[in-house]
Parts: structure tokens; C-alpha cells; sequence
């Protein structure tokens, strides 16, 4: 399932990069400055990331361990895209990188979907 691995690169990358600046994520993402408990949230934000993108690494364990990866990543990348929908609408934030994460999220979700489709 290489949209599964490319949705885990994804996660990781993006966790890793919370952990170790969640201010720039912010800057970049939301276009916001993150101070206080919001850096202490984006790091757990980041380590849940990772693990979650651990979690739904590929591999030769069974159809029952991929089935849960493959769910798990497609609820987290329906909501995050409907999330960064909102604060880039109703929310009115701007982040340079709101809009295509946005756009990656919601096509990893159909991407998803459509290969998912088959299977139910």
C-alpha cells in the first residue's frame, strides 16, 4: 500500500518537525505564533503524530493489523482536513502551508478511499 506508507512519511515528518519547533509549524501552517502551553501542545500533537504514523507503517503482519493502519489513517486525515478547512475559513488564519496541507490531506483522504473501496 504505498499511499499508506506515503501517508506514515507524511505523519512522522510532520511530528518530528512539532517536536523540534512547533513555533515554525505554527508560523508555517497557521500563520500564528505559538507560545506557552500551545508549544507544550504541539510537541504532544508532534509525538502523537510519529505514533501514529508508526502505528500505520505497512507491513507483513496480517490483513486484520493493516485494515486498523488503514482506518486509522484515513479517519485522521478526514478530520484533519476538515479541521484546517475550518480555521482556514471560519477561523480566517492564513499560514502559507494551511492551504496545501489542506489540499495533501484531503487528497491522501480520497487517495484512500479509492483504494479502499474494494475492500468493504
Amino acid at each position: 500500500m504505498r499511499i499508506l506508507t506515503f501517508a506514515a512519511v507524511v505523519e512522522i515528518g510532520t511530528g518530528l518537525a512539532l517536536m523540534i519547533d512547533p513555533a515554525i509549524v505554527g508560523r508555517l501552517l497557521l500563520g500564528a505564533e505559538t507560545t506557552g502551553a500551545g508549544t507544550v501542545l504541539g510537541r504532544c500533537f508532534g509525538i502523537a503524530l510519529v505514533a501514529l504514523g508508526r502505528a500505520c507503517w505497512p507491513s507483513g503482519e496480517g490483513a486484520e493489523r493493516g485494515a486498523a493502519a488503514f482506518r486509522a489513517m484515513l479517519v485522521y486525515n478526514v478530520l484533519i482536513a476538515v479541521y484546517l478547512g475550518y480555521l482556514g475559513t471560519a477561523g480566517h488564519l492564513k499560514g502559507g502551508l494551511l492551504w496545501p496541507g489542506f489540499a495533501l490531506h484531503a487528497l491522501v483522504s480520497l487517495l484512500l478511499i479509492w483504494k479502499g473501496r474494494g475492500k468493504a
